[in-house]
């Protein structure tokens, strides 16, 4: 029997089906962004560049990601010509990494599969619960974020 209470329970599936659906998100990313060249992660490190350029650390900061893994990602999208790494104006070592001409057809291709996707399926599911959906997972962030602050800020050097 489990020592949870049921609250902690409710939140325990919540977070076990989220895990199992960011594992299928990658799947579906990786599905829809390979004829372009790309997976999922290289797909999302395009798609924060998109609306300019931007250092490593500041893609990872909006991924919520660690910085060497998008490091990783940008370093390979740049040895296959997706992106570059420009002067910085703020900062003279960390450049930024912005899309080359290819990295945004790759893009633009992508966007086009996923929007056929997402339509099909968002249709698949009822309006109401979809929003609903969004909502408790927005709400169960936002707490999430808030009570991982302080410690966020005790690591912080």
């Amino acid at each position: 029997m489990s020592s949870l209470t049921k609250k902690a329970d409710a939140f325990t599936a919540l977070v076990l089906e989220v895990f199992q659906l960011n594992g299928l998100l990658l799947q579906a990313g990786d599905r829809l962004s390979a004829p372009a060249g790309l997976t999922s992660a290289r797909w999302q490190v395009l798609g924060v560049i998109d609306h300019g350029p931007a250092t490593v650390a500041a893609v990872a900061r909006t991924m919520g990601l660690k910085r060497q893994s998008v490091q990783q990602t940008a370093d390979a999208l740049a040895s296959d010509g997706f992106v570059e790494y420009v002067d910085n104006p703020h900062h003279q070592r960390a450049k930024c990494v912005s899309l080359t001409a290819s990295g945004r057809r790759a893009l633009r291709k992508v966007e086009q599969a996923h929007a056929a996707w997402a339509d099909r399926m968002g249709a698949s599911l009822a309006p109401g619960l979809l929003a609903a959906a969004v909502e408790g997972v927005r709400e169960a962030r936002l707490r999430l974020e808030k009570d991982l602050a302080p410690e966020e800020r005790s690591h912080e050097g």
